[in-house]
């Protein structure tokens, strides 16, 4: 047995000794395991581990933390991460995200979506939650996880038709005046454009979507288009939850789903974010934590700044092995 081959295998055993909200991806996506076996530790997010944990903090009015994107009262046994004052991560967006990124089945929410529509409304202006407000990575969370609860979400979907922004992009900030997009809003955007069309199979925003995914592209997910220089540290920086933010990881990893969704092979302009990526290796063949981002969660579910991520690890190995095996 080869070194390789052992590596790969304690790595296997590594990501397998998970919660059930990652270890179902890492049988289904990486092993390619029989739909029987995925599934049924799909099923066990809800009732084990950090699933069941999220949803024990959900509010009888159906929100979390009293607020739609901010908590509306004072938590008692939540965690503070690096600096307190940064966003707090416990409100019901970010709780309704990270429950549905995990792999929680609608059918576990219950009534939570008719709940939030009585209940809920967005910092902004009062907005009904379900409507949407205007910021852009607001709005596409909501999507995506409106999708996934079986509402219908098609007004919010053209929303991101008509913000859509000359560059192909979008920016949280165009109600302030930005008139070019940002790396941020743009993946952002295209996350939960991918999530509603996967969820709906309504596939009228698809050019939309690919105007987006060309916005990062002809910046090869890294640079400027202007200057070519880099365009912040960020693009360099892993961090799982990722939350909003854009790293060049997660837009490889988008475009991996896309890809898979769309049923075309993956663009050479890829190439320097892979290159980045498999230079961000850790020698044991994880990738290590550049996070967690600063802010109020639940509880801890990543390692600390510097440790081997199992999040990261797994979409590092995906993106890795998708793009490689399209390369001659």
């Amino acid at each position: 047995m080869n070194a390789q081959k052992e590596l790969d295998e304690e790595l296997t055993e590594w990501l397998l000794d998970s919660d059930p909200s990652l270890r179902w991806r890492v049988e289904r996506d990486l092993l390619g395991a029989s739909d029987i076996l995925w599934e049924a530790t799909r099923a066990k997010v809800a009732t084990q581990g950090f699933g069941v944990r999220l949803l024990s903090k959900q509010d009888a009015d159906g929100q979390w933390a009293g607020g739609a994107h901010f908590p509306g009262r004072a938590e008692l046994g939540i965690v503070v991460v690096g600096n307190p004052e940064a966003q707090p991560w416990v409100a019901t967006s970010w709780s309704l995200s990270q429950l549905r990124e995990w792999g929680v089945a609608a059918e576990a929410m219950g009534d939570t979506a008719e709940r939030l529509d009585a209940n809920c409304r967005w910092e902004y202006d009062d907005l009904p939650f379900w409507q949407g407000e205007v910021d852009v990575c607001i709005n596409a969370m909501t999507l995506a996880n409106g999708a996934w609860v079986g509402r219908d979400m098609s007004q919010l979907a053209d929303w991101f038709a008509e913000h859509q922004l000359a560059d192909g992009g979008w920016n949280c900030e165009w109600e302030l005046g930005k008139t070019t997009s940002s790396f941020h809003s743009t993946l952002n955007a295209l996350l939960g454009l991918l999530e509603w069309e996967q969820r709906t199979g309504d596939t009228h925003l698809a050019e939309v979507r690919h105007r987006g995914e060309e916005y990062l592209l002809e910046r090869r997910l890294l640079h400027r288009k202007s200057t070519g220089q880099v365009v912040a540290p960020f693009v360099r920086e892993f961090a799982e939850p990722a939350r909003h933010r854009y790293s060049a990881l997660r837009a490889l990893d988008y475009f991996r789903r896309a890809s898979e969704h769309d049923s075309t092979e993956p663009d050479a302009r890829l190439g320097d974010a892979l290159r980045l990526a498999v230079h961000k290796r850790h020698g044991d063949g994880t990738w290590l934590q550049d996070g967690p981002l600063d802010g109020i969660v639940w509880f801890r579910t990543e390692p600390d700044h510097g440790e081997p991520s199992k999040a990261l690890t797994l979409q590092g190995l995906l993106v890795t092995r998708w793009l490689e095996a399209a390369t001659p």
